[in-house]
């Protein structure tokens, strides 16, 4: 005769602790093998699953063979001790300088804390020449954005952008009055030309958006896991993007002229971009790429040494924008 197996009677604390174990023994573990193991029903090893995730463990879940598994993000005690050259340290202060663009944000505080447990394992000597070789790059951060008031919001939404977690944004939309609300789920954060935004999916929309940093004044991290889309690609999404407004690609030609062609030649100003070199001197960029307002920014930086050839559209933008300025300067008296 075969005696069934005994059910454990369980605290929760033990429970939770039991559930500890299975995730780090394992590459991944399903709510039904929890369930079974732990005999007890879904529903209380989903609030077991928060309460783990509560408790500050890096638990994250992800899509194995058409089954939803929870596993802890890193397994600390499985990485290797970490050794550094000097030229690897020098480019460690090199990147470290470029995060001053996040100073006020949780980003530049964890920078700086890696780079204190850095310094706390190295030899005397070589914590020496981490200090000297700290001022061997210098950040030129004209035009950073201050981030100092977000600190709260950005935390929040680090956390959310770890652990999956849907959250509910109070945002300020341009040219209105009023904030909107949004409940999003957060998939990307994006570094553009010394600003932070955020890719996520909009219900409200029910489609990608993209969010300026600065302008969310609340965000609020929902209990509410979600789970990536197999066909997301960051990348791909903003691809026919000049920067980072999503709008319909359009075919653009832009003649620089030989003062400014040596500034603009030998730079990647988008991935579709081919460059013409004319016997004159000038040169041409063309491309396909959506956000007319930040490729006109972007033409009109260099003055008169920059011509829209097409499309039409864009060139005439560009000169009713060249227009306007001419009436404030040519206003000027004295």
């Amino acid at each position: 005769m075969v005696r069934e197996k005994t059910k454990k009677k369980y605290s929760q604390a033990g429970r939770v602790h039991d559930i500890i174990r299975l995730i780090e023994a394992r590459h991944g573990v399903t709510i039904e093998d929890l369930a079974e193991e732990t005999a007890v029903n879904r529903r209380t090893i989903h609030r077991d699953l928060n309460a783990i995730h509560e408790a500050g463990y890096p638990l994250v879940s992800e899509r194995v063979n058409n089954r939803k598994v929870y596993r802890f993000l890193t397994r600390f005690k499985d990485i290797p001790p970490i050794s550094f050259t000097l030229q690897e340290l020098m480019t460690l202060s090199f990147l470290r300088s470029q995060l001053d663009l996040l100073r006020g944000t949780p980003f530049h505080g964890d920078m700086e804390s890696i780079f204190r447990k850095v310094n706390s394992v190295l030899p005397p000597r070589y914590a020496a020449h981490m200090e000297r070789i700290a001022s061997v790059s210098l950040p030129l951060l004209q035009g950073r954005r201050d981030y100092s008031h977000s600190r709260g919001q950005l935390t929040v939404l680090r956390d959310a952008l770890i652990y999956q977690n849907r959250v509910t944004m109070v945002y300020r939309v341009p040219g209105k009055s009023e904030p909107s609300s949004y409940l999003v789920d957060p998939y990307t954060l994006v570094f553009h030309k010394g600003g932070l935004y955020l890719l996520g999916y909009a219900h409200n929309r029910q489609a990608l958006r993209t969010f300026s940093l600065e302008r969310i004044c609340e965000v609020t991290k929902e209990t509410e896991r979600f789970e990536l889309p197999r066909e997301y690609r960051p990348e791909e999404h903003l691809r026919h993007s000049f920067g980072i407004v999503e709008e319909s690609s359009v075919h653009v030609r832009v003649k620089f002229s030989p003062a400014v062609a040596h500034t603009v030649r030998d730079r990647i100003w988008h991935s579709s971009q081919k460059v013409e070199e004319w016997a004159n001197g000038d040169i041409v960029v063309s491309f396909a790429a959506g956000g007319t307002m930040e490729i006109l920014s972007w033409v009109l930086s260099y003055g008169c040494h920059a011509e829209i050839l097409s499309p039409p559209e864009l060139r005439a933008e560009a000169a009713r924008s060249v227009r306007e300025m001419g009436r404030l300067y040519c206003n000027e008296t004295g």
